[in-house]
């Protein structure tokens, strides 16, 4: 009886861990598909990839009015958040973030990643070209300013 509850045990955790790594390559999937934003800190211009969804394209059309400025404090030694001037739509999944990882939490707040998390968010988008180790000395201690625009703007 205990061999077969192992089996049926083994069996949902393959199973689970299949749905699991499948949700991974969807949420990679849909990076690269949305357009290109830029984020300048400390003099610094990063590029990032929106994620495909509503909450990404959402804040691409906040940037068509103008850049946006951000103070973003920093929270547990892994990201730094601030509040948007409005709130976006959300797409929460739980997530597995990482450094690099662009997100939008409770509808309101830009969060970028500079060390891992889990959570529930909605996923914003991914910066590209830069280490964690980069943008941890980036980012530094405290506050920060960051400037969000879409590629072109001044």
């Amino acid at each position: 009886m205990e061999a077969g509850r192992c089996a049926s045990v083994a069996k949902v955790l393959v199973i689970s861990l299949a749905f699991f790594f499948s949700l991974s390559a969807v949420a990679r999937s849909e990076m690269g598909k949305g357009p290109d934003m830029t984020i300048q800190i400390n003099g610094r211009v990063l590029t990032a990839t929106l994620a495909d969804n509503t909450s990404a394209r959402a804040l691409a059309d906040l940037l068509k009015e103008k850049p946006l400025t951000l103070v973003l404090e920093d929270y547990g030694n892994f990201e730094k958040y601030g509040p948007l001037p409005q709130s976006l739509p959300t797409n929460d999944e739980p997530l597995d973030t990482d450094s690099g990882d662009l997100i939008l939490y409770q509808g309101r707040y830009f969060v970028m990643y500079y060390d891992r998390n889990s959570w529930t968010f909605t996923r914003l988008g991914r910066l590209k070209g830069i280490t964690k180790e980069e943008l941890k000395q980036l980012l530094g201690t405290g506050t920060v300013t960051a400037t969000l625009s879409l590629p072109g703007q001044p």
